[in-house]
């Protein structure tokens, strides 16, 4: 079983729990439901959606993260992962907000096994949201299947990536509802003030987000965040999972405005793709177009 749907984050790497769990989990129960609809959305609170500057979770166009660690599958192999995720000068309308586009390339032993598309924007507060994701799944170089969920569809609602002002004992937070396909995490603050080495380097003052699928117990993950740089390691708490997953950020690039170019050509590939593949939920939301400026604004 392969565990990433990578939107997630970063969450950034946002590497989803609701995917290693999907085929474990029933449809969404009525009170996961509403637990899931307590996030305050307020459409009319997106002045400037596609800036996302937020400390943690820093989106800039044109920065890419390269992340490597190991993946145990349910038999116990030690699978090499790799998981390259770049922010894009996309911008796709979604409910008529504006959102940041990311391009995220997962490989498994050497084998690219998903290419994603995943939807950000940060509200006036400062808060970044998730607003779905195109994944296209491989095996052996053939599609097998592209589980999508966008805002607005199907039931699919918008979460919270990362919190304006995370703090220590704050409540628990929604990152996204996608019913049709599983899509239900939740995180909360778990540790602040930590110092983290990965091979990108040596980290202070990094914030540890635990997530969960809601419905699961004694299955989590943490998320690394370093202020001013965004994901940099992934790690697992609890003995309910059976597959677990551990990547460290290897290094940052900021690409040249022709690899950037490039990236928009391939993310815009990958698009083309999904209108034909997700009839009934990609065909349905806007062409993203490339933003010109710094900002493309909800009026």
């Amino acid at each position: 079983m392969k565990l990433a749907s990578m939107a997630a984050v970063i969450g950034f790497a946002c590497i989803s729990l609701s995917s290693a769990f999907a085929q474990t989990q029933g449809p969404l129960s009525r009170q996961e439901t509403n637990q899931q609809s307590q996030v305050t959305f307020k459409p009319d609170k997106f002045g400037h959606s596609s800036i996302i500057d937020n400390t943690w979770m820093p989106m800039k166009p044109g920065t890419r993260w390269i992340y490597e660690g190991t993946n145990i599958e349910e038999d116990g192999k030690a699978v090499p992962h790799r998981i390259v995720i770049t922010i894009t000068e996309l911008a796709k309308r979604l409910s008529g907000i504006p959102t940041v586009v990311s391009y995220d390339l997962d490989y498994s032993d050497g084998e690219l096994v998903e290419a994603e598309l995943a939807f950000y924007a940060q509200d006036d507060a400062g808060n970044v949201w998730q607003f779905g994701e195109y994944p296209e799944e491989y095996e052996d170089g053939k599609f097998v299947k592209a589980p999508a969920w966008v805002h607005g569809l199907k039931g699919a609602r918008a979460g919270i990536a990362m919190p304006a002002v995370p703090q220590l004992g704050g409540k628990e937070f929604t990152e996204g509802l996608g019913p049709a396909v599983g899509w239900k995490d939740r995180g909360i603050v778990y540790q602040v003030g930590q110092k983290v080495s990965v091979p990108a380097g040596v980290f202070e003052n990094v914030l540890v987000i635990k997530e969960g699928a809601a419905g699961e117990r004694d299955a989590e993950q943490l998320k690394y965040y370093a202020p001013g740089t965004g994901n940099i390691r992934t790690g697992w708490l609890g003995s309910n999972a059976s597959v677990t997953e551990s990547l460290e950020l290897i290094r940052i690039e900021h690409l040249s405005s022709d690899e950037l170019h490039e990236v928009n050509r391939k993310a815009l590939r990958l698009e083309a793709n999904a209108y034909n593949r997700s009839k009934d939920v990609y065909a349905k939301t806007a062409r993203s177009i490339v933003k010109h400026g710094h900002s493309v604004t909800s009026e």
